[in-house]
């Protein structure tokens, strides 16, 4: 069980997301726990993030009775402690979504919620973070490694989830001062569309005549899913959601394992429907918010890009950049066991097998992080081979690239010794389960 350090003084809040973790563990399937605890004193707050070292921070942003903004200089000003996921939490009847990430993007907000959704949003909010776990990270890295960073999520037919997994892919652009903060809702509406289309007519193949006779009886959309996802098959389909953000433009790729549409015959058929319908508004708001909406041939597969917003003024702290970017192809042998190891990869995407004696013996994904550190930090010949399951993205770094960076950013140290600690226990795991 970890602990999950809560910024407020609120009652009320505190009431709310005390009943959204009880909520959480009273279900049948859940093995899912924190220890809860709340921070309102100034130094009872720095202590918390200087020793304890969080992953994952939740601060109300509009509690009146704590200095946020001294809490935040303190965060800015101390590099041990800046680098932390946070869930920011906000009274929309006092404050603004797109004032505060534009007054604290300096520090790594993934995810903010109305304070009327903390009860639904806020353990799924944590758990969807900690599945993907390299975008708590992301933020630093790519200021450190290089000029962008790539992420992805693989999502379940669950529509209430969405708006957490499109809000994420908005936030991070909102929040690094790439787009308006004004836009960032916008992208999210467009975003939310696109996937739950995904799901509905790829994963679970609802048609439109099928869609329009269940809304017109009175069946909801999250019902209708449902009722689809009893069979097996197609319970097990996935929508992945995937974003690649470039100095200059960022893509997000939508794409389901369905069988696809006829993209232009619907295109000519939203011609003539009104703004109103209930069909479409997906692809027409995410082609009126994107610089460019591409489908492919099969339908399946959509990419939305996004032109960065030059006027938007955003510093971007010194580190290392111009490293050497490698694309990766499916197949590629990334490295082979008995090698020499002055290098280790950054995983910006892709995953990939580690063999070892010719047995796959593991997996690696973004949320690893790392490639090759162990037998790199043990001045040992590489250990396995690893080859790429899928296309991907790697950052080499060289062995005096990556002491600097440790000599710079000292946390980094701590950060990849629990990183190391999570790959035994995952392994130990792992081990327990072959017997």
């Amino acid at each position: 069980m970890s602990t999950l350090g809560i910024v407020n003084s609120d009652p009320e809040i505190q009431k709310s997301i005390e009943f959204a973790f009880e909520q959480r563990q009273d279900l049948q399937t859940s093995n899912y726990k924190k220890d809860l605890l709340f921070l309102v004193q100034e130094d009872e707050i720095v202590e918390f993030l200087k020793y304890a070292l969080p992953e994952i921070v939740v601060i109300n942003f509009s509690d009146p009775l704590i200095d946020i903004n001294k809490i935040i200089n303190q965060i800015q000003n101390d590099k041990w402690i800046l680098n932390f996921g946070i869930i920011g939490l906000f009274d929309n009847t006092a404050d603004r979504e797109e004032e505060l990430l534009k007054k604290y993007k300096a520090i790594n907000v993934l995810v903010m919620l109305d304070n009327c959704l903390v009860k639904s949003h806020l353990v799924k909010s944590i758990e969807c973070i900690e599945q993907n776990y390299q975008i708590i990270f992301q933020r630093e890295f790519s200021k450190t490694f290089l000029e962008g960073s790539s992420g992805s999520f693989i999502i379940d037919n669950d529509i209430q989830a969405v708006p957490l997994y499109a809000g994420i892919g908005a936030t991070i652009l909102s929040q690094r001062g790439l787009i308006n903060p004004d836009r960032k809702m916008h992208l999210q509406l467009a975003l939310i569309e696109l996937i739950i289309n995904g799901i509905e007519h790829g994963s679970c193949g609802i048609s439109y005549d099928e869609k329009t006779d269940a809304l017109e009886a009175g069946i909801s959309s999250v019902d209708l899913i449902k009722e689809k996802c009893k069979d097996p098959f197609i319970n097990a389909k996935k929508v992945f959601f995937n974003w690649d953000i470039k100095p200059d433009k960022s893509t997000f790729i939508i794409r389901d394992q369905g069988s696809g549409f006829d993209v232009k015959a619907f295109i000519e058929k939203l011609k003539t429907q009104d703004d109103y319908s209930l069909h479409g508004r997906g692809i027409k708001m995410a082609a009126k918010l994107s610089h460019k909406l591409k489908y492919n041939t099969k339908g399946n597969h959509v990419a939305l890009i996004v032109n960065h917003d030059k006027s938007v003024e955003y510093e971007v702290p010194v580190g290392f950049t111009g490293e050497q970017v490698v694309i990766v192809k499916k197949g590629d042998v990334i490295m082979r066991e008995g090698d020499p190891n002055d290098f280790l990869y950054y995983i910006s995407s892709g995953t990939y097998e580690v063999i070892h004696n010719d047995i796959c013996v593991g997996s690696l994904s973004a949320q690893d992080i790392f490639m090759g550190e162990m037998s790199f930090l043990l001045n040992k010949r590489r250990s396995a081979t690893i080859r790429a399951t899928s296309a991907g993205k790697l950052v080499l770094l060289t062995q005096k690239t990556f002491i600097n960076i440790i000599r710079e950013y000292p946390h980094y140290g701590v950060f990849l010794s629990k990183l190391l600690a999570k790959r035994l226990v995952r392994s130990n795991k792992q081990a327990a389960e072959r017997q």
